[in-house]
């Protein structure tokens, strides 16, 4: 059985910057590629505003810019993105609090495919949304 989603979100694994030697998922050749890790892309969630909403293409850009990068990858920050949401679905399951898990509602859409793949309603995210923009 692999790693649980806190076991990956809590994982040692470091940021790389790749200098990308051809064209990879709308990023080209020569560019720099910064390869996030789950825990960047859970504080990057975290720091989201209560009552404000991202959009995982800004989030890509905001975390490419802050390393001097040409963008983030989209592959590995979407599987990132999943890691951080589960791992607050799995605490919530807990008995935390949704105060103190990662509030990727604010990133996540029901139609998202990412969110079709958490073990929560993709109703409950819009919910979640529209409770705190109100």
């Amino acid at each position: 059985m692999g790693k649980s989603a806190i076991e990956q979100l809590n994982s040692d694994k470091q940021p790389k910057m790749v200098v990308l030697d051809k064209d990879f998922a709308g990023v080209k050749q020569g560019q720099r590629l910064f390869v996030a890790t789950p825990k960047i892309v859970d504080d990057y969630i975290r720091s989201i505003p209560y009552g404000e909403t991202r959009t995982i293409e800004r989030m890509r850009r905001d975390m490419a810019r802050r390393r001097k990068c040409d963008a983030s990858c989209p592959v590995s920050t979407a599987i990132f993105i999943r890691i951080a949401a589960q791992a607050a679905v799995d605490e919530m399951n807990a008995g935390k609090e949704m105060s103190e898990v990662s509030p990727f509602w604010r990133l996540l859409k029901s139609s998202d495919k990412i969110t079709k793949k958490l073990s929560v309603d993709s109703a409950w995210v819009d919910q979640q949304r529209l409770a705190e923009v109100s």
